[in-house]
């Protein structure tokens, strides 16, 4: 559904972002890219309708000649008519960003995750870790990211403790 208060513009996109608070950023822009589960994808004027799904990390998008950054938590965005939202549970801008408590915050989450003893997987082991990417997306929009990690949201499953049948053999 169109907003009202953004007129169509040719040539520009309508890019909203809405979080469960209500709209938290909404533009007119000349282009935008977003992170999805499956890369980094980039979006301009007359783009094919497109349905993804949102990892955490940075939005850019341009305004004429200005280059504006913000972060997005997990969700999805919905790309027809030159009308993009994005759904997603988290924003911020470089302007609301308080760089000392983030990089203490990240601290004091590396050290629970360094510390985890329980089972890989559950919900307080994937919230800590969507909270460590949080953090580093914040600071990267800043500009002083930290060191990446290698800890993924998503947890392989356990092989089952059963053996593999043996090959029969034919002759």
């Amino acid at each position: 559904m169109a907003n009202p208060q953004l007129p169509r513009a040719t040539g520009k996109i309508r890019l909203e972002v809405v979080t469960p608070e209500g709209p938290a950023l909404t533009e007119v822009v000349d282009e935008f890219t977003s992170p999805s589960v499956k890369g980094q994808f980039g979006v301009l004027p007359g783009h094919l309708p497109l349905l993804a799904a949102l990892r955490t990390g940075v939005i850019s998008y341009r305004i004429g000649t200005q280059n504006v950054a913000c972060a997005v938590g997990p969700g999805f965005v919905e790309v027809a008519d030159d009308h993009a939202i994005l759904l997603t549970d988290r924003y911020s801008d470089k302007d609301s960003i308080d760089v000392v408590d983030t990089r203490m915050k990240l601290k004091e989450v590396d050290a629970k995750l360094d510390k985890w003893d329980g089972e890989p997987g559950t919900p307080e082991h994937k919230a800590l870790i969507e909270q460590e990417q949080w953090l580093a997306t914040l600071l990267e929009l800043f500009g002083d990211p930290p060191p990446p990690t290698m800890r993924p949201v998503q947890v392989v499953a356990k092989p089952k403790d059963e053996e593999a049948p043996p090959a029969s053999e034919e002759d």
